[in-house]
């Protein structure tokens, strides 16, 4: 089996675990920080995020010394981020619908796309060294937005739960449970 097919397999069975480790953990805020807390779309690219960002500690260890490693992993970031909701706004928009099994279906085209990426930059020539650097920052950046958008969402339609029509952890669901009873 080769690497890639590894990456996307592990990729996805962390990503699809996250989904409901904020839960299975009684509502750890420190879990909540990298897993899902509500059914806003950014909470799904969170749980694209969180295990590409993890494999790092993998595909680091494999191709760190690669001259391309930082815009590889970069680019795979910058994918997840931007292919989640074009996918998922795209088909809604198209249908006029939300069909619960495309928005499982886009979250493994998401992470496939991405590693792709990923094992595509790697193993092209060498590129200049200033672009592996702003890449370096910008894996940086990717991840403090990640931390802010996580505690402190934008009152961004990207951010909102549609279940509850709140934001970040006070958009989960036990929180429309609890408004409800009292």
């Amino acid at each position: 089996m080769s690497f890639i097919t590894v990456s996307i397999i592990v990729i996805s069975i962390i990503g699809t675990l996250s989904h409901f480790l904020y839960d299975i953990t009684s509502h750890n805020k420190i879990i909540g920080l990298f897993t899902a807390v509500n059914e806003s779309t950014w909470e799904h690219i969170k749980i694209a995020l969180t295990p590409t960002l993890l494999w790092s500690l993998v595909d680091g260890y494999i191709y760190g010394m690669n001259s391309n490693y930082f815009l590889a992993k970069f680019v795979s970031l910058i994918i997840i981020i931007l292919l989640m909701p074009i996918i998922y706004y795209g088909y809604q928009f198209i249908l006029k619908k939300e069909i619960v099994i495309f928005n499982i279906m886009s979250f493994y085209i998401v992470i496939i796309c991405s590693q792709l990426a990923f094992n595509y930059l790697i193993r092209i020539n060498s590129i200049e060294f200033i672009y592996n650097y702003l890449s370096c920052i910008g894996i940086f950046l990717v991840f403090g937005g990640y931390m802010i958008h996580t505690l402190l969402p934008a009152k961004n339609f990207i951010f909102k739960d549609p279940i509850t029509d709140k934001y970040g952890f006070k958009g989960h669901r036990k929180n429309l449970i609890r408004s409800r009873n009292e």
